[in-house]
C-alpha cells in the first residue's frame, strides 16, 4: 500500500492560518514529543493549547502516553510549539497525515524540529533509562516504498529529491553533548542510530537480530517520516531516543515488552530530557543558528 498524498498546499495553510489567529506567538522551534514524553511541554511558559480535535484538518491520536494537545509557549525566552502527542502509521493514518503537522510547522515560521521518542535498544552497551542522541536512522516503511513524500511533488515544500545524508544537525548534536557533560548526565547519553519499523507489535527476536546486524542501535515506530518531511521543508533536525526497554534477541530470554512499562521509564528521566531540551533550545538564537 503506497501512501500518496492527497492534501494540497491549501490544506496546510488553512491549518496555519488558523493557528496564527488564535495565538500570539511565533514559534522558531517546534518539538514532537513521544510515548509518556508530553512533559516536555510542560516547561512552556506563557502558553496557548489547543486539543488536536480543535485545530482544523489535525488527526487525532489514540496511543496511551500521548495526550493530544498542541502546546505553543516560551523556552528561555524562545517561542517554541510543543506537540504533546504525534500520529503513527499504525494508527490508521496515512503518511501524509502522520506527518501533516510537520509542513503546519514549515507554514507557521518553525525553522528547527526536534523530535524525541520511546525505543527499544539493540545496542549491547545501551541500558534501559539511557538517552540516545539519534545521529542517523533506517526508516524501513521508506525503504519499502511506505514514503511521506510519494506522490506528486509540491516545489513550494522542497525539492522532489530531498538527500538524506547528514540529517541529524552535527551542530546541535555537539551542544547536545556538552550540555550533558555540564548537567553530570554523560553517564547514561548515548549517540547511535534510530531505526523506525511499521508496528503495533514489538519485535520478533528474528528481527531484533536482523536490526542489530544492520547496526541499529536502538527501535521505534515513529520519527522517520517527520524528520523525511522536516528535511524536505529544510529545517534543521536535532532528534533524541530515551531507551525504554532491551529488545529481546535471545530464545533463552524469557523477558517481554510491554507498553506500560515504556511510558514507567519515560517518567524516571522526564526531568532530564526537559532540562536537555530545554537549555538546548536556549542556544538557538531566531535566525536558527546557534550562539
Amino acid at each position: 500500500m503506497f501512501s500518496t498524498s492527497s492534501l494540497s498546499y491549501d490544506d496546510y495553510q488553512k491549518t496555519a492560518s488558523w493557528l496564527l489567529s488564535q495565538t500570539q506567538h511565533r514559534p522558531k522551534v517546534a518539538i514532537i514529543c513521544g510515548s509518556g514524553l508530553g512533559m516536555l511541554a510542560d516547561a512552556l511558559k506563557c502558553q496557548d493549547s489547543f486539543p488536536y480535535s480543535d485545530i482544523p484538518g489535525f488527526p487525532q491520536s489514540t496511543v496511551q502516553g500521548h495526550a493530544g494537545r498542541l502546546v505553543f509557549g516560551e523556552l528561555k525566552g524562545k517561542t517554541c510549539v510543543c506537540m504533546q502527542g504525534r500520529f503513527h502509521m499504525y494508527e490508521g493514518h496515512s503518511l501524509c497525515k502522520t506527518t501533516f503537522p510537520v509542513r503546519v510547522f514549515k507554514l507557521l515560521g518553525v525553522e528547527t524540529l526536534i523530535v524525541t521518542n520511546a525505543a527499544g535498544s539493540l545496542a549491547d552497551s545501551y541500558q534501559v533509562g539511557d538517552i540516545m542522541i539519534i545521529k542517523d536512522h533506517i526508516n524501513f516503511p521508506g525503504l519499502a516504498g511506505l514514503n511521506p513524500l510519494n506522490g506528486p511533488n509540491d516545489d513550494k515544500f522542497g525539492p522532489r529529491f530531498p538527500p538524506m545524508s547528514g540529517v541529524y544537525d552535527k551542530d546541535l548534536r555537539k551542544i547536545a553533548f556538552d550540555l550533558c557533560k555540564s548537567m553530570g548526565v554523560s553517564q547514561f547519553v548515548q549517540e547511535g542510530v534510530y531505526c523506525m519499523v511499521g508496528g503495533p507489535n514489538f519485535e520478533s527476536i528474528a528481527e531484533a537480530r536482523l536490526l542489530h546486524r544492520l547496526g541499529v542501535d536502538a527501535v521505534g515506530m515513529s520519527t522517520a517520516p517527520e524528520v523525511v518531511v522536516a528535511t524536505h521543508c529544510g529545517m534543521r533536525v536535532f532528534g533524541l531516543s530515551l531507551i525504554t526497554n532491551k529488545v529481546v534477541k535471545s530464545y533463552n530470554d524469557t523477558e517481554s515488552v510491554n507498553h506500560e512499562a515504556v511510558l514507567e521509564v519515560s517518567k524516571l528521566r522526564s526531568q532530564t530530557l526537559q532540562m536537555l531540551v530545554t537549555e538546548l533550545v536556549s542556544r538557538m538564537d531566531i535566525n536558527n543558528n546557534t550562539t
